[in-house]
């Protein structure tokens, strides 16, 4: 079992989810500005994080049936986020508040580690994609989230992924043929 996967359970077993959020496709579960510090568990469908750099949307990470995803900045800060998390279909999700995810991670030492190796498991995904696309062709970039998460070309469209690996959808598809 992960480590996520454990965290999800004890969220469950211990009742913590406050609330459903049903998205249509396109609809945003969090705009750029607004304060939101819950995490959310993706119980089907699939949503996309990104950010707005002049006029031209930047994906930066996605959720899909089984993620937790969250505006992490504002989860963390208690400020407003620079983020938009958008569905790119039909997506239903359930919610914990920040207080009592945190009441769950400081209740125990094994939570406390629970919660440590999440966020390392996630500094580390974070840097292997800087280092990505800061080192790597698109080829390369390509390959390396095919094999990370392979997934995730069944559960996202095209254009979404080549916002995410910094490339246009022509590079992209060009790619994906060869």
């Amino acid at each position: 079992m992960t480590p996520l996967t454990e965290l999800i359970q004890q969220i469950d077993s211990k009742q913590l989810w406050e609330r459903e959020v049903d998205l249509q496709r396109n609809d945003y579960l969090v705009e750029k500005g607004n304060i939101n510090t819950r995490f959310f568990f993706v119980v089907e469908g699939s949503l996309r994080i990104f950010v707005l750099d002049s006029n031209e949307e930047n994906t930066i990470r996605f959720g899909y049936k089984g993620n937790l995803i969250a505006a992490l900045d504002s989860f963390l800060t208690e400020k407003p986020t620079e983020l938009y998390i958008q569905a790119l279909k039909k997506t239903r999700l359930k919610s914990v508040t920040k207080i009592k995810l945190k009441v769950l991670i400081e209740s125990s030492t094994a939570n406390t580690k629970l919660w440590i190796s999440i966020l390392e498991s996630f500094a580390f995904q974070q840097m292997e994609r800087e280092r990505d696309l800061l080192t790597s062709s698109p080829i390369e970039r390509y390959h390396r989230v095919l094999q990370r998460s392979p997934q995730l070309f069944q559960a996202i469209p095209d254009k979404y992924i080549a916002s995410y690996l910094r490339m246009s959808p022509e590079t992209f598809s060009r790619i994906k043929k060869s």
